[in-house]
């Protein structure tokens, strides 16, 4: 049935799309080969020929992910607050594409050296560190290192991580009483204030 429904291409794209609406209804553990041949519409057996095995599926989701959190990101990241903007994008990104979201940062699902990830996943952490740099020079008159650069990245990094994933688990239902997009830029504005906290305070180095 699967060669004769669906050809190459047809037939891996019909995998990862199984396999991304599978994480999205039953979630992440719960997925498996014959589950995501189901929703596809595909045997078993040609599932397994052209992904080999569950891992192979997951890499080609992550990969996709990257590449399209990457251009979501990319696209409006961009200028001296385009970090800012692109931690917006971030949160919407995993909001929207929940069933990538959930595989990309979840390493042991996936073959981490597979070489067409390894680029998906460079070039949407080049724009998170190209931003952020970008964002420094224009707000500070002195010279920005790579350690002030690390630095921002990993907190807006976590921030906006941090928010979508507690809001894809529901432990936000009793904060969220407003749309996402106007919550999102709200817990911006909480890191600013943060941010002017963390500098009137003692930090260990």
């Amino acid at each position: 049935m699967a060669t004769e429904r669906y050809h190459h291409g047809e037939l891996a794209r019909a995998g990862v799309d199984g396999a991304v609406e599978e994480v999205e209804t039953v979630g992440v553990a719960a997925v498996s080969m014959r589950r995501i041949a189901r929703r596809a519409g595909v045997s078993h057996a040609a599932l397994a020929y052209t992904f080999g095995d569950k891992a192979g599926i997951f890499t080609a989701v992550a990969t996709e992910g990257f590449r399209l959190a990457a251009e979501a990101i990319g696209s409006v990241a961009t200028g001296s607050d385009g970090f800012v903007r692109g931690g917006q994008a971030y949160i919407a990104f995993a909001l929207t594409h929940r069933g990538h979201f959930e595989v990309m940062f979840r390493p042991n699902l996936y073959r981490g050296d597979d070489p067409d990830l390894v680029t998906a996943k460079t070039a949407a952490f080049d724009v998170l560190y190209g931003s952020a740099r970008v964002s420094l020079m224009a707000h500070r008159s002195g010279s920005v290192s790579d350690d002030d650069v690390r630095g921002v990245v990993l907190a807006g990094w976590s921030a906006s991580h941090g928010f979508a994933t507690l809001a894809l688990t529901a432990n936000l239902s009793d904060h969220l009483d407003t749309d996402t997009a106007a919550l999102s830029t709200q817990v911006l504005r909480g890191i600013v204030t943060m941010g002017e906290m963390a500098q009137r305070a003692e930090i260990d180095p």
